[in-house]
């Protein structure tokens, strides 16, 4: 059997003026057919599943590009082109293949190119005709379209959130795809809209219970495979939302009956699922009145991993006025101030300024009087199990607040890089975070408390007033029941 691999991936929010070019993926690495023989990391990760599986059982992995990229703003067109057009390229030279397997996001959106997933795929199915399975692995905050379904005869997103189950949903989405090609089995996939637009967090009842039961039915009774896609707000297309996707053994109409009763009961959580966030002050109050510690406080609307600059100075700012001590906050990406920092060396003391540069989501940048404590080269935090690049790093205290600037765009994950660079995070009274939900799988097992934040920002969860100019339907929570307001207009 000669199976075709690739992978393309970046989230795009494209209400923030940050252009993905061909830096952003080169930041990450860009692979032209060797992600597999370089050290794994969890843009190659699916990869590596298919590529050391497929071997195992004797077929041929055929390799292509593997590429991915910070969230950000959307990505520059040629750049997306260029891409696609390696990758297709690549498939041609291959032929013939039994079958293809992608990595892809969901919700890569570039200048042009709305759904650049539902893009790539009906070329690829163009090039290699109807008989041939295409299975795609997708982030579940991911937006599903009629062209990713046309195209594809198999797709799975994970469901975990934080995403510790990349690999693993890899491993399945390979063992189904071999079992089509073999024709063992007829996958045939059904979708739900949803009509939700929110951020929903897996580890959380009732959302941990509907996520366990979601993998208890696959396997059984003809259900290959259930995805909850989660969707992801901040991308202004017409696919944006929550989408339940279900795949059974040769009965389309069957999938999408188990898809529509597994959507509307998530429906019907909607008001446990939506769960606010606090204000600044809020979060500092609830964090001050704890007695045992530390209080991770969230800011979700600063978070890179949802194409955020990872630069606002909000929180800081009001901690500052406040005069209050004993705080970590991290991380900034300000390759400027890291700059100085690294020049000054550990021990000076220096003036800094701080964050506040991308633009008003971003808020001012503040002057500090600092003592650079560490500087950490190469640093890396993990994610998923694997380790994630953050760049360069410098620790600075300023009068009892600790900040960590670096200058790799990412979100926090864990705190290993702070202890890397002589921080212990657990002996602070407060740690802020700019990260929406990932940082949970880190801090989680030291934090005493965990707060979710929402000052102003590019991610600000006020899903409800998102400016949205292509979606065509109501959802919720812009209002309480889409369904009812749409079957009476």
């Amino acid at each position: 059997m000669r199976i075709f691999i690739a992978g393309m991936d970046t989230e795009t929010n494209t209400f923030v003026p940050i252009p993905t070019g061909y830096r952003s993926f080169d930041d990450v690495g860009i692979a032209h057919g060797d992600a597999t023989s370089r050290p794994l990391n969890e843009p190659s990760c699916q990869l590596y599943v298919w590529r050391q599986k497929g071997e195992a059982d004797g077929h041929t992995i055929i390799e292509s590009l593997c590429v991915n990229a910070e969230p950000g703003g959307t990505t520059v067109r040629k750049v997306y082109e260029d891409f696609r057009d390696e990758i297709l390229t690549d498939l041609r030279n291959a032929l013939p293949v039994d079958g293809v397997m992608f990595a892809l996001h969901g919700a890569f959106v570039a200048q042009g190119y709305d759904d650049t997933e539902g893009d790539l795929l009906s070329r690829v199915r163009a090039i290699v005709g109807e008989g041939v399975p295409i299975a795609v692995e997708l982030d579940l905050h991911c937006h599903l379209t009629d062209d990713m379904l046309d195209n594809a005869d198999l797709i799975k997103a994970y469901k975990e959130y934080p995403h510790t189950d990349i690999m693993e949903v890899a491993g399945e989405l390979y063992d189904l795809f071999v079992a089509t090609v073999r024709k063992e089995i007829r996958p045939r996939m059904g979708v739900f809209d949803c009509r939700m637009i929110a951020t929903f967090r897996v580890q959380e009842e009732p959302m941990r219970g509907f996520v366990d039961r979601m993998k208890a039915m696959e396997g059984k009774d003809g259900i290959l495979a259930v995805s909850l896609c989660h969707g992801f707000p901040h991308g202004d297309v017409a696919d944006v939302g929550a989408k339940m996707l279900v795949v059974t053994d040769g009965d389309a109409d069957r999938a999408t009956g188990i898809a529509k009763d597994l959507g509307l009961e998530f429906f019907s959580m909607r008001d446990q699922l939506g769960r606010g966030a606090l204000t600044i002050d809020q979060a500092l109050d609830a964090a001050l009145a704890e007695t045992d510690g530390p209080i991770v406080i969230a800011d979700t609307s600063d978070n890179a991993g949802g194409g955020a600059p990872g630069d606002s100075t909000f929180i800081l700012r009001r901690v500052l006025e406040r005069g209050i001590k004993d705080v970590v906050s991290a991380m900034y990406w300000d390759p400027i101030a890291f700059r100085f920092c690294a020049e000054a060396g550990v021990g000076a003391e220096i003036k800094l300024r701080v964050g506040g540069k991308c633009g008003p989501f971003s808020g001012d940048p503040i002057d500090l009087d600092v003592v650079v404590k560490a500087i950490g080269f190469g640093l890396t935090q993990t994610y998923g199990g694997m380790p994630c690049m953050l760049g360069d790093a410098a620790w600075v205290s300023a009068d009892g607040v600790d900040l960590i600037i670096n200058t790799h765009r990412t979100q926090v994950f864990h705190p290993e890089f702070m202890v890397a660079l002589g921080l212990d995070p657990a002996d602070r009274k407060i740690v802020v975070v700019k990260s929406n939900y990932h940082f949970q799988a880190g801090f989680a097992p030291i934090a005493g408390r965990i707060l979710f934040c929402a000052p102003p920002g590019a991610t600000q969860p006020n899903y409800e007033k998102i400016p949205f100019t292509r979606l065509r339907k109501s959802y919720w929570p812009q209002v309480d029941n889409p369904f009812l307001v749409d079957e009476s207009s």
